[in-house]
């Protein structure tokens, strides 16, 4: 538990507080900067609001993405292609969507670019955040759990 001062009011908070709060949660389309909780990627501001109560406007983003980063969370910034050409040998954008990909192993999600705009279980839930957020994505797909699910050709049939 951390005792933490945001917009001039105290608040006790924790990882795992954070967590339970976003059982129920529909992370809401990233803009910029992104806080990955329970392998789902969410608006610093919209996770602060939720866990805190606070209005939006009363904080930053900074300020936001500071606080998180403090209970243990990895912030990020959306990344920009790179112009560098991709390294042939690792795949598909040289690896970067791969890399991706990778926190939602066995998830449906709805991709643009290399950037993962939602993921759930459920394809449905899927196209309704897309349809709520009026978004389009350039694929919807399930991410294998594994390179046997893959199809890989690196993994020797049994």
């Amino acid at each position: 538990m951390a005792a933490m001062r945001i917009a001039g009011q105290d608040f006790d908070l924790d990882a795992g507080q954070v967590e339970r709060q976003v059982r129920g949660l529909v992370p809401e389309p990233i803009q910029e900067h992104y806080v990955v909780v329970a392998g789902r990627r969410f608006p610093p501001k919209q996770l602060l609001a939720a866990v805190t109560g606070l209005d939006r406007a009363d904080f930053t983003t900074h300020q936001a993405r500071s606080v998180l980063r403090r209970l243990g969370f990895a912030a990020h910034r959306l990344t920009r292609p790179s112009i560098r050409p991709a390294d042939p040998g690792a795949g598909p954008h040289g690896g970067r969507e791969a890399d991706a990909l990778a926190p939602y192993r066995g998830q449906w999600v709805a991709q643009r670019g290399l950037d993962v705009l939602i993921a759930d279980p459920d394809p449905a839930a899927v196209v309704r955040w897309l349809r709520q957020h009026n978004l389009a994505a350039d694929a919807v797909f399930r991410v294998p759990g594994d390179a046997a699910q893959a199809g890989s050709a690196t993994v020797a049939p049994r």
